[in-house]
């Protein structure tokens, strides 16, 4: 199509599908730019186009206007025409073409702003974990505070309201480690105000080295299934006992039903007086965080999966005022030549030895626990925290 100038007169402008024409859309725009956005008067005319010795004034609005918005609107008439005023329809023309581009740009801001939404939505708890910000840190107060506290990193199956409960003037927490063997030291841990354990680890049988009680039971997700072969002694026989299950994936997740979320639903349905909660999402990052600030690892990056120790510790120093861990090693235990040989766990006597398992993992380079940095950085929190070692006993250097 042809485009024709607004004044009959001058010489008609280029046809829009010609190089030249291709070559000037930008000087149209210009124009355009010029005329509706500025007071024309207060500016000098552009210099005049380089075809056909046409000059400055033989542009078409309508040419402009396409270029500007992609709507395409007839030439002007000629002065024939029994149609308004040339100023008025510049006018006019001007009034539209601000609105179409106001329009597209409130269009444009309101998609982006939905997409940045729902991908802040999709994403959060990989934002929460990988988005920069403030370094996390443990907090060196203890909860002083007489009374029941919530604490809002903990969600109970199944109406996901934040644990409640007083904090522990004193706490044992009980590696499942073949240290404990013959250690003696159950009538010890059974002092303490709180008793913290960890996954399967039984009491039955081992009494005298472990001790009886049991006040909170930190499980991974992937151990449920082993408590629920024996769901009479963990659930049935210890119902005073507060389960904190973590994990993240789709068996934990609570809104789409997860199998690891729904077993863990039916226990409270069998027994409805069982406590049971889960660590939520930002508490999971929380922890991710806590172990990149320390590490100055990623954790997903370097292929590693946090202990159930791990988060047993993080609970007990936001839960207890003073904490006495028992049967843990520091970081340097099996680099010493004279270790004694132990089981990995004090219930499987013979299976796998403890020292031979923390190397393997802390080699590993996918796909593993890294119980030796964890217990580096555990004895960097014992410096400036009320945190104790005991059998073996050992100061953080």
């Amino acid at each position: 199509m042809e485009l024709r100038a607004a004044d009959p007169e001058q010489p008609a402008g280029p046809n829009l599908p010609s190089r030249t024409g291709t070559a000037l859309l930008g000087v149209w725009g210009l124009r355009f730019s010029q005329d509706l956005c500025l007071d024309s008067s207060l500016y000098p005319p552009l210099p005049q186009f380089p075809w056909e010795g046409a000059s400055s004034e033989a542009w078409d609005p309508a040419l402009s206007l396409w270029v500007l918005t992609g709507a395409w609107l007839p030439p002007l008439p000629s002065p024939g025409d029994s149609s308004p005023p040339a100023a008025e329809r510049q006018r006019q023309h001007s009034m539209k073409a601000r609105g179409r581009l106001l329009l597209i740009i409130l269009c444009s801001v309101g998609f982006s702003a939905a997409y940045i939404l729902l991908c802040c939505w999709a994403c959060l708890p990989f934002c929460l974990a990988s988005c920069p910000g403030p370094r996390p840190h443990l907090s060196d107060a203890r909860p002083t505070a007489p009374g029941r506290l919530p604490f809002s990193g903990y969600s109970r199956v199944p109406d996901g309201k934040p644990l409640v409960r007083g904090p522990c003037r004193s706490c044992a927490v009980v590696s499942s480690s073949g240290q404990m063997l013959g250690s003696g030291l159950g009538p010890q841990i059974d002092g303490a105000e709180c008793v913290l354990r960890m996954n399967q680890a039984p009491t039955a049988g081992f009494e005298a080295d472990v001790g009886r009680r049991s006040t909170l039971r930190v499980v991974s997700h992937t151990t449920v299934p082993l408590l629920l072969r024996n769901y009479s002694h963990y659930f049935q026989q210890a119902r005073d006992t507060l389960y904190v299950v973590w994990g993240q994936g789709p068996s934990m997740d609570r809104a789409l039903g997860g199998r690891t979320y729904r077993a863990l639903l039916q226990l409270t349905q069998m027994y409805p007086g069982l406590q049971v909660y889960t660590f939520t999402e930002r508490m999971m990052a929380y922890c991710d965080q806590v172990f990149q600030s320390e590490t100055g690892k990623n954790r997903r990056q370097s292929g590693s999966f946090l202990s159930t120790g791990w988060f047993t510790m993080i609970l007990a120093l936001e839960l207890c005022e003073e904490t006495v861990v028992y049967g843990m090693v520091s970081d340097s235990y099996c680099r010493e030549k004279s270790h004694p040989s132990v089981p990995y766990h004090y219930f499987e006597k013979g299976r796998l030895d403890e020292c031979q398992m923390y190397l393997a993992h802390e080699q590993a380079p996918r796909s593993a626990h890294r119980f030796i940095t964890e217990k580096a950085v555990f004895s960097r929190w014992a410096k400036t925290r009320p945190l104790v070692f005991a059998h073996p006993s050992w100061r953080a250097p």
